[in-house]
């Protein structure tokens, strides 16, 4: 790998960071102030498009940081926050949280209205996206 690109993988690295802290973040408010109303299911598929557009925020703010040469690096770093994400989804789940496999499972079954992997597409897009709206390339 050249130091260019090693160089774009620590800042993606970094910026993904950022967006875990801040998913955390709006996964405790979420709990706090959204799920007493609507109901735990209910307020975690909310939560998915309140997510995205915090997904969205961050990747516009620091794309421009981000140094991508083009549209497939764009995408290789949205694919590599993808598969940071749901290791730690599933690590979190399961070895923080202590829920069941059938649990962390309910999130992702879109059959049933797990709204996740609405929320996954959208985070391995967002590099893209944002680079569009800020007029990157």
């Amino acid at each position: 790998m050249t130091a260019q690109l090693s160089k774009i993988f620590f800042r993606a690295l970094v910026v993904w960071l950022i967006i875990i802290c801040a998913e955390i973040l709006h996964a405790v408010l979420r709990s706090l102030f959204l799920e007493p109303f609507v109901g735990d299911f209910r307020a975690r598929q909310i939560a998915v498009f309140t997510g995205a557009l915090i997904i969205l925020s961050i990747a516009f703010f620091f794309i421009k940081w981000l140094r991508a040469a083009n549209y497939f690096q764009l995408f290789i770093i949205g694919f590599f926050w993808l598969i940071l994400t749901i290791s730690f989804e599933i690590a979190f789940g399961k070895f923080v949280l202590n829920l069941s496999w059938e649990r962390i499972v309910e999130d992702y079954n879109i059959l049933n209205g797990g709204l996740l992997p609405l929320g996954l597409l959208f985070l391995l897009f967002s590099p893209l996206i944002a680079a569009k709206i800020r007029k990157i390339f």
